[in-house]
């Protein structure tokens, strides 16, 4: 019950709506398959926010389970307090509940350990309570002569008062470190006024880190791309970095927890909470606050990589067009490969335009035949190594093709990748890794969805530092960006191969192989409950899946829509009511049917048909569409027939292009000279935002202004907002 209040407090939910989602998430059921068909009890929360939603769920209920390990620890070692209880039940974090077990862990050998075993407890337990003389009391521990009788006994004697009192003083300084709220309060006071402390201890040959060679910063005002930058100088024994904290403020914080008099005993603890800042408090407390910043700005970057993943996954598909991919190179030549309006393999080639071959005549004589052949469309080039020298030979070869052909350039990254991957043997045995990235490159423009998804997404190059992530967390956070973009799209269930199939809601690699199978054994499936004969597909599986997956041409025309045959009869009895028929969905007749609905009154309508409102808009939006591609509604790719160069840009041109990256600083623009321009946050519009990503995303087409321009250092300086301010 605490964990449902809580997430309602959190995530402003109803507690009604709140509840479902937790039970629906309880029952095995997946994001995709909620945020679609179960609308009407979750108040229609999308998958994005359904995916926040279960990982802090997830979160407070391994913080629930921790709080029950660290109470039956405590409570087993006879040590429970009411306050520690209390302490329990406070925590928030992780990090707090640690903090309350800390004194209850079990230690290797410490100082306090050691002087506990010598039996000094009793004088540090009089020292803290400041009552009397802690030099007089020390007496009564020194060990006499007469009882060192062996080495054993030697190593616990306590020889002086000086001795004891040394003892108890570490002892103090541990209590002091473990207790759990001046640890919180420490750890606040770091995080609020600390600062960060980087020097340089060498340099790399680039000068990546050389803004970092003298540098600090208040720790709250650190962006999470340093935070990143720095840790990885780090990593590269380029820098060296440090958290500091005014240690004086710090160690009169320890000690003002504890003193309460004046006089040695009082003394004697200002000194024991100096030392165990100094050596238990502050290495412990950096540790934290590092790691802290660390996660933090790591959770940032793989939500600005879900952010920029997402719309590059959903960019149009240039659909119906035999596509010519280009992979160039210098050395080992351009690759060739054509692809029909299927994506399937007509023809290869490789071809040598560019440096140092220069055989252009023999490369257009390919390509032309080529063209002419296979009825090539369009050509998509990769973005990669001589990229822009692929990009001008094809601008000139286009001058010279009767045919209507127009190219894009396409981001490559992950190409080579997927091409060496044993999944590119499998679908492609009989051709070499070279001309797999060919073949990658051209379906890409086809369907970027279909081909991306085959590679890990740490390798299609939208994000920043993803090498550097906990691989676990930003694994889970991209499969879910990967399975919320094939499930919004849909799939075909006959034409889509095992890496899609694996990431629709409900299946998995060793189910989505069956449907393969099962397909190679029995023809193409002509209805969508065929699903329950494959192998492993069970019942709970086929109610997550069956609404994702789409038949084309079937027996049931709402199996090629997003309609859940759970409500198939529901949708045939919307049907019937304003005598409608399976011909008028499949000849697209049903355009009337919302204004029909909203005269006949929405409410009557669904209740008529046993629907909520929510289920019935979205078969209502089917219905109308049978088959449609969201996509289709989104800018298709800019196609381009010519082609210009960084040195035929000039400061003040306005240019149009494509962003290809979002980060913390700005956006990377494709203005079709091979090297992208940054636009800086600060040009990006007149308004305030905080992150780039609030105006721009991947695959969005912008204009721009070139405000400066490097040609050596291959550097161009866009702004978007100037457009604006030149057409006023």
């Amino acid at each position: 019950m605490e964990i449902l209040q809580q997430l309602i407090s959190e995530f402003k939910l109803k507690p009604d709506h709140a509840e479902n989602v937790i039970n629906l998430l309880d029952e095995g059921n997946t994001i995709p398959f909620i945020a679609r068909y179960r609308k009407e009890m979750t108040g229609g929360i999308d998958d994005q926010l359904l995916r926040e939603f279960n990982d802090r769920y997830e979160y407070l209920k391994n913080l629930e389970k921790r709080k029950e390990e660290v109470r039956k620890i405590i409570t087993e070692q006879g040590k429970m307090t009411e306050e520690i209880e209390a302490a329990i039940v406070n925590c928030a974090t992780m990090t707090e509940i640690e903090d309350v077990y800390r004194p209850f862990k079990k230690k290797k050998m410490t100082r306090a350990l050691a002087a506990i075993e010598k039996g000094l407890q009793p004088l540090a337990d009089f020292i803290l309570a400041q009552e009397g003389d802690p030099y007089l009391e020390a007496e009564k521990y020194i060990t006499p002569a007469e009882n060192i009788v062996d080495d054993e006994s030697a190593k616990k004697a306590v020889k002086s008062v000086d001795d004891a009192i040394k003892g108890a003083k570490d002892i103090i300084a541990e209590i002091i470190s473990d207790n759990a709220e001046l640890r919180k309060k420490l750890r606040t006071l770091f995080e609020n006024h600390g600062e960060m402390q980087v020097k340089m201890v060498k340099d790399d040959e680039k000068g990546t880190y050389a803004m970092y060679a003298d540098y600090s910063e208040l720790i709250p005002e650190i962006k999470d791309h340093r935070i990143l930058a720095v840790n990885r100088g780090e990593k590269e024994d380029c820098l060296k970095v440090k958290l500091y904290f005014n240690p004086d403020l710090a160690k009169r914080v320890c000690a003002n927890k504890y003193v309460t008099t004046k006089g040695a005993c009082a003394d004697l603890i200002i000194e024991a909470a100096d030392d165990g800042y100094e050596r238990l408090i502050a290495p412990s407390i950096e540790r934290e606050v590092r790691a802290t910043l660390t996660e933090r700005a790591g959770e940032g970057a793989i939500k600005m990589f879900e952010v920029n993943l997402r719309p590059l996954l959903l960019q149009p598909p240039v659909k119906g067009k035999v596509t010519l991919g280009l992979d160039p190179g210098y050395r080992t030549g351009c690759k060739v490969a054509v692809v029909d309006d299927t994506g399937k393999v007509l023809d290869t080639s490789v071809i040598y335009p560019v440096p140092p071959h220069n055989k252009i005549d023999e490369a257009k004589r390919i390509v032309k035949y080529l063209i002419n052949k296979c009825k090539v469309d369009v050509i998509s080039i990769g973005n990669g190594t001589a990229s822009k020298e692929t990009e001008i030979f094809v601008a000139d070869l286009l001058k010279e093709v009767d045919r209507e052909v127009s190219y894009a350039v396409v981001n490559e990254a992950g190409a080579s990748v997927y091409s060496a991957s044993p999944l590119a043997v499998e679908e492609f045995p009989d051709y070499d890794l070279t001309l797999r990235s060919a073949i990658s490159i051209a379906r890409r423009l086809q369907d970027p969805l279909a081909e991306l998804i085959k590679i890990d997404p740490k390798s299609i190059g939208v994000g920043q530092y993803q090498h550097d992530m906990d691989k676990k967390r930003l694994d889970g956070a991209l499969g879910g960006v990967l399975e919320d973009c094939v499930n919004s799209v849909g799939v075909d269930l006959n034409t889509a191969s095992v890496s899609l199939l694996k990431f629709v809601a409900g299946l998995n690699a060793g189910i989505a192989k069956n449907i393969v199978l099962y397909r190679e054994q029995n023809g193409k499936f002509t209805s969508r409950s065929q699903l329950l004969k494959v192998s492993k597909l069970g019942a709970k599986a086929y109610e997550q899946c069956a609404g994702f997956l789409r038949i084309p041409g079937g027996k049931n025309i709402l199996d090629n829509t997003a309609v859940h045959p759970e409500s198939y009869k529901k949708a045939e009895k919307l049907l019937s009511l304003f005598g409608y028929t399976d011909l008028d969905v499949k000849e697209g007749k049903l355009t009337e049917l919302p204004k029909k609905v909203k005269e006949f009154g929405v409410e009557k309508v669904a209740q008529y048909c046993e629907l909520d409102k929510a289920t019935l808009n979205d078969i209502v939006a089917e219905l109308i569409k049978p088959g449609r591609d969201i996509r289709d509604s989104l800018p298709a790719p800019k196609l381009r027939k010519d082609l210009m160069g960084i040195e035929d840009l000039a400061v003040g041109m306005e240019v149009e292009g494509t962003v290809r990256n979002v980060i913390d600083f700005g956006a990377f623009i494709d203005i079709g000279v091979h090297q992208d321009g940054l636009v800086h946050i600060s040009e990006i519009t007149d308004r305030y935002v905080k992150h780039p990503s609030e105006v721009l995303k991947v695959g969005q087409q912008v204009k721009a202004v070139v405000i400066n321009l490097d040609v050596k250092k291959q550097r161009i300086g866009l702004s978007i907002k100037q457009v604006k301010k030149k057409a006023n």
